[in-house]
């Protein structure tokens, strides 16, 4: 990676010092507008003057504001003063040396005043931001974020470098693009060092203020509000606190907790006497003790001390993050007290504006089954879903091909050849009909074969899948039951969610009330191929991984990294396990571990010890190929990480980045790699080599994305589920060849000057909805800065963290990153009209690739259709008639292929 260091700092001076400094800087900015004034009236053209000031075009004009400013305040205030004393316009244009009296009434005008101000605030809250956090994102979207116009945030940089302050350039490599680069433009504080700000980039911050009315005030977010842990009552684990594990019970009526006016169950965080907080999932009760307002259950056992039930709200080392205090992202709730003021509830829900964590998020979480799920399954019901799923990819295909406009058509053709090629490694089939994710819910006085789902029909039978799924006997196969009185008291006809008792939670992988989730899956819409399920593993019942491997004093603690890696492993090995025909003696051998391996960082277990009792390193030489080795299915290594030769796109002097005759990436070596001349000792020293040699750069991909052919990734067994697999995943490949091989082909758009002036407001409304959406740029940067620093923090602690975990880490901490900042598109919304201006050529190609990159793809896709093309194409019409066939209900379908009932029915019985 090559950084970039800018330091813009000082124009051309004026003797030893540059313009605006020294004693009376005011007085410098007066000569600086005098010289700049008298050049233009004797008719010197910009451009000369700021080359013979060693100056660019937009320093000459930031500079000319800052002081054309600076000279209108001191104007403004003299005249005020002025005027205050009694004086006339007239008489106060004559104390200031002859000023006509229109323009001392300008000056008196408050609007002038307030224009005045603004830049001063702007800048004074830039200094405020910077000299607090040292390094400050000033990048592209700071502006919107600020609420501001991005001259006046350049003219307020200017003026802070002219302070002393520096501005450096840094790239950072993205996490969902490898390969790519994020920029980042940074203000630094005097004191500050390109190499300090290098070395930690996790110290660049964003802007904690922004404006409503254009930088005349700005406003910074509150801090949360804390609980008092007299409200509070904990609940333990031998006290009933382990059957609602995760639960929090609040009482109705209190505003300060309040749900809102319909909702009934959230993931929140609470901040409890400002050292500790809750999380978990929060939900009313009727039977809250007199004396307290919330209950928190818990596994743990009684202590002295309640708060040694809750999470500390600083880290082990002592550490306290104030912009992200319960380690995730939460929203503010708000509410209005009896005597209608607005305040800050205690109860913050995890996530951001897209109301993650609140009743009805999980009902909008994708219903695909994994292949770490499916591959357990028949293969007959694999192929089926997975034929579904390739069915879907084809129809989005035809469908982009049929589209009109050259630009949006070729965005469109590469965004869906990057699915495609992401749909091979990940391998995820089409839900089976009427399966939804819901989260779980306590609800104790149900059976151990009863679930209360009001989704479903009452008295049918469901079956619950939670991730990670070790195999078909933690599929517990479940009567709908939706006339339980205690689920009908607490969570009536919920959108998303379901309730079992604590028994079912423990078979499924051992699950928590604190916002775990499953996925529900009706057993007769599955046909002839009916999940398969089968009772609980012999070894595993009444099997305790909290009791039998209970930790010892003394022992190091799992580490979250290191739960991450385990638990990627033995979910690899459960599917490698099972794919090869394992016993059911070994299976529970592993689901054992698993177990353990779940529980271990929050429980304090001993998963070495069980490592041991549970012979590991015999079932993965027995069904990996050795007792270190790894991955040894397509399922388990489609994901798996490979080290290959640094990489690039080919320049088109190389062939190009795409080969036009099959649509194949092309790639070329970087060539990038460096002389080593030492070796690491036995002890971590450094021992010379004999003769240095060139070490080549390396980088890391997935196996699936560095192969041609998927059946290259089957295991030795050559099984039947890995061949429906390796089709599957060729099936993806050759899409989305076709698709950059189409793209490549596509010819830009013809711009028309004649329509600029016709839709000229339909292209400035257009580009003040870019502005708007262009406000996240700065949180995306942000939160791409977090992500990466805790990323490289994990693969540090374990270099030989596997790909699959090492995916899905990236994943998290992004999603973690974007959700703590608050980063999150408002995607262009484009009128009919505006519609109109793009297609009859009005708008240009990087002003149209802009508005693209920051919209719905799928509203762009609606319009660009052709308007007489039929609404149920040939292609479509055969996914619907294979959806049917499939169990799907023409409702179903019809949602699925974004058609009226109507339509399919009539396409349907023709």
């Amino acid at each position: 990676m090559t950084d970039e260091l800018i330091h813009e700092g000082t124009p051309r001076k004026s003797g030893r010092y540059p313009w605006g400094s020294g004693e009376n800087p005011q007085q410098r900015n007066k000569d600086f507008l005098t010289y700049v004034e008298d050049l233009r009236k004797q008719g010197v053209p910009d451009k000369t003057i700021y080359e013979g000031l060693g100056m660019k075009s937009n320093e000459l004009r930031q500079r000319y504001t800052i002081a054309d400013t600076e000279r209108r305040l001191a104007n403004q205030h003299q005249a005020m003063i002025l005027k205050e004393a009694g004086n006339s316009a007239t008489a106060i244009g004559r104390e200031m040396g002859g000023v006509n009296e229109s323009t001392v009434r300008g000056w008196l005008n408050p609007a002038a005043q307030e224009k005045a101000q603004i830049l001063g605030n702007t800048t004074a809250t830039l200094k405020a931001n910077v000299d607090e956090k040292r390094y400050l994102d000033i990048g592209e979207g700071t502006e919107n974020h600020l609420g501001v116009s991005s001259t006046l945030l350049a003219t307020s940089v200017r003026e802070l470098t002219d302070q002393g302050y520096k501005v450096y350039s840094h790239k950072e490599p993205q996490i969902a693009n490898p390969g790519q680069f994020t920029k980042y433009k940074v203000l630094g504080h005097p004191e500050t060092t390109y190499k300090e700000m290098a070395t930690n980039p996790s110290l660049i911050k964003t802007v904690a203020h922004y404006s409503e009315d254009q930088g005349k005030t700005f406003t910074k977010i509150v801090d949360p509000v804390n609980f008092d842990s007299k409200r509070l009552m904990v609940r333990y684990g031998d006290e009933g606190g382990a059957e609602k594990d995760g639960v929090i019970e609040l009482r109705r009526g209190v505003d300060d907790i309040s749900l809102g006016p319909s909702a009934r169950y959230a993931q929140v965080r609470i901040g409890v006497d400002g050292t500790h907080y809750i999380k978990g999932m929060a939900m009313y009760s009727d039977n809250v003790p007199n004396g307290v307002d919330m209950i928190f259950n818990t596994t743990k056992s009684r202590s002295s001390n309640k708060l040694d039930a809750l999470k500390p709200i600083k880290d082990e080392k002592g550490d306290f993050d104030p912009e992200a205090p319960f380690k995730s992202v939460i929203r503010q709730k708000h509410y209005v007290d009896k005597d209608g003021n607005e305040k800050v509830s205690v109860l913050n829900i995890v996530g951001d504006k897209d109301h993650s964590g609140e009743e009805g998020y999980w009902s909008t979480w994708s219903n695909k089954l994994s292949s770490q799920f499916l591959s357990k399954q028949p293969h007959n019901l694999a192929k089926q879903q997975l034929g579904l799923a390739f069915d879907k990819k084809k129809d989005q295909l035809d469908e982009i091909l049929a589209l009109t406009n050259p630009v949006i058509k070729r965005k469109l053709l590469d965004s869906f050849a990057q699915s495609a090629d992401s749909s091979a490694v990940h391998l995820k089939a089409v839900g089976l009909p009427r399966t939804a994710n819901h989260v779980i819910l306590p609800i104790n006085s149900l059976k151990d074969t009863e679930v209360y789902a009001p989704g479903y029909n009452n008295g049918e039978r469901v079956v619950l899948v939670r991730h990670p799924h070790g195999g078909i006997f933690e599929i517990p196969e479940l009567t709908v039951n939706n006339k339980n009185r205690e689920a009908n008291q607490v969570m009536k006809n919920a959108w998303d969610a379901v309730g079992i008792n604590s028994k079912v939670a423990e078979r499924l992988s051992g699950a928590d009330f604190d916002g775990d989730t499953v996925l529900v899956i009706p057993q007769r819409d599955a046909g002839t191929n009916r999940i398969k399920t089968s009772p609980q593993l012999e070894d595993l019942k009444n099997f305790n991984p909290r009791i039998a491997y209970k930790g010892y004093d003394g022992m190091p603690v799992m580490s979250p990294k290191t739960k991450q890696n385990e638990m990627g492993k033995i979910s690899n090995l459960i599917t490698d396990m099972t794919i090869g025909g394992a016993t059911q003696a070994e299976l529970a051998r592993a689901v054992k571990h698993s177990m353990v391996v779940i529980d271990a960082e929050k429980h304090k277990l001993n998963y070495k010890q069980s490592a041991l009792d549970n012979n590991i390193k015999n079932l993965k030489a027995a069904y990996q190929g050795g007792s270190s080795k790894g991955a040894s299915t397509i399922i388990s290594r489609a994901k798996g990480k490979v080290t290959i030769p640094e990489k690039r796109p080919s320049h088109v002097s190389e062939g190009g980045p795409v080969n036009p005759l099959t649509g194949e990436k092309n790639w070329t070596p970087t060539g990038n790699g460096y002389m080593q001349y030492y070796k690491k000792g036995p002890n971590g020293e450094r021992v010379p080599l004999k003769e240095p040699k060139w070490v080549e750069a390396k980088t890391q991909s997935k196996r699936m994305l560095e192969t041609n052919d998927a059946r290259t990734l089957i295991g030795n067994s050559n099984s039947p589920i890995e061949n429906v697999y390796a089709d599957h995943a060729n099936r993806l490949k050759a899409l989305a060849n076709q698709a950059r091989k189409a793209s490549l082909e596509t010819a830009p758009l013809k711009v028309d000057r004649s329509a600029k002036a016709v839709y000229s407001k339909e292209i400035d409304s257009l580009k003040a909805k870019l502005n708007v959406a262009r406000k996240n740029s700065p949180l995306e940067r942000q939160a791409n800065l977090i992500a990466n620093t805790q990323i490289k923090a994990k693969k540090d602690a374990n270099p030989q963290m596997e790909e699959d975990r090492y995916k899905k880490i990236k994943y998290q901490e992004q999603r973690k990153a974007r959700e703590r900042v608050g980063a999150g598109k408002e995607p262009i919304k484009i009128t009919d009209r505006e519609w109109e201006a793009i297609q009859s050529g009005a708008i240009t190609n990087n002003l149209l690739r802009s508005i693209v990159n920051n919209t719905n793809l799928d509203q762009v896709k609606l319009l660009a259709t052709p308007r007489d093309r039929p609404a149920m194409p040939p292609a479509k019409l055969a996914r619907a008639n294979n959806m049917f066939k499939a169990g799907f209900t023409q409702a179903e379908i019809a949602q699925q292929l974004g058609v009226p009932t109507s339509t399919l029915n009539d396409a349907l019985n023709r």
